[in-house]
C-alpha cells in the first residue's frame, strides 16, 4: 500500500512539473548551451586562422612589426579567458576580447593594401576566403544564440514557469550587450582588389594675357 501511496505521489509531482513547464525549461537550456558552443566554435576558427595569416603577411611584410605583434597578442589574449556565458561580467570580458581581436586582424589587412605580391600570395588568397566565411558564420552563430537565449529568459520569467525555475535554481541568463552590437556585428573588411585611383587636382589654366593698352 506504501509503495502504491508512494507511487502515486512521484505521478502526481511528475505530471505537476510538466505542467507548469519543468520539461520546456530543460529543452531551452539546452538549446542555449548548444547555441553557445556553436559561437565558441566559430570564434575559435577565426583564432585558428590568425597565425597563418600572420605568418604570410610576414613573409613580404616583416618591418610591419607593430601590427604583427597586436594581432598576436589580441589573439593570445582571446585565447587565454575561460568564459562563463552564465556570468554577465565573464561574457563581457569575453566580448571586448574577441572585439580587440577582430580590430586588430583589421588594422593587419589593411595593411596589406601596400603590398601587391601578398595580395596576388595563393595562400593569403586563401585565408582571405576562409577569413570572409568565418566572419559570415559568427554572425549567423552570434544572432542565433541571441535569440535564444531571449527565448529562454522570456519562458522562464513567465507564470507559472517562473515558479519552477525559482524552485529549481534556473535563472536568466546574460545576452551579447546591446550596446557593442554594432561593434561585433561589423566584419573585418578583406577588400583586397586594387585601390581606388586618386583623382589629380585640375591644373588651373593660364589666363590670355590682356594686350597692353595703347598710349594715346
Amino acid at each position: 500500500m506504501r509503495r502504491i501511496l508512494m507511487a502515486l505521489i512521484v505521478m502526481s509531482l511528475t505530471l505537476m512539473l510538466s505542467g507548469c513547464g519543468y520539461n520546456t525549461i530543460q529543452q531551452k537550456d539546452e538549446a542555449v548551451k548548444a547555441a553557445w558552443s556553436q559561437v565558441l566554435n566559430v570564434y575559435k576558427r577565426r583564432a585558428d586562422l590568425v597565425p597563418n595569416l600572420v605568418a604570410t603577411v610576414r613573409g613580404y611584410a616583416a618591418h610591419e612589426a607593430q601590427v604583427l605583434t597586436q594581432v598576436t597578442e589580441a589573439r593570445a589574449k582571446v585565447g587565454s579567458i575561460n568564459v562563463n556565458a552564465d556570468d554577465p561580467a565573464s561574457l563581457q570580458q569575453f566580448q571586448e576580447a574577441q572585439a580587440g581581436l577582430q580590430s586588430a586582424i583589421g588594422r593587419l589587412l589593411l595593411v596589406t593594401e601596400n603590398y601587391p605580391q601578398l595580395k596576388a600570395d595563393q595562400n593569403f588568397l586563401q585565408l582571405q576566403a576562409q577569413l570572409e566565411g568565418t566572419e559570415n558564420r559568427i554572425t549567423v552563430e552570434r544572432q542565433r544564440y541571441i535569440e535564444t537565449v531571449q527565448d529562454y529568459n522570456t519562458y522562464i520569467r513567465s507564470f507559472p514557469q517562473n515558479l519552477v525555475a525559482m524552485m529549481f535554481g534556473y535563472k536568466v541568463k546574460p545576452n551579447f550587450a546591446v550596446e557593442n552590437e554594432a561593434q561585433i556585428q561589423e566584419a573585418p573588411k578583406v577588400d583586397f582588389g586594387q585601390p581606388a585611383p586618386q583623382q589629380q587636382p585640375q591644373q588651373q589654366q593660364p589666363q590670355p594675357t590682356q594686350p597692353a593698352p595703347a598710349n594715346g
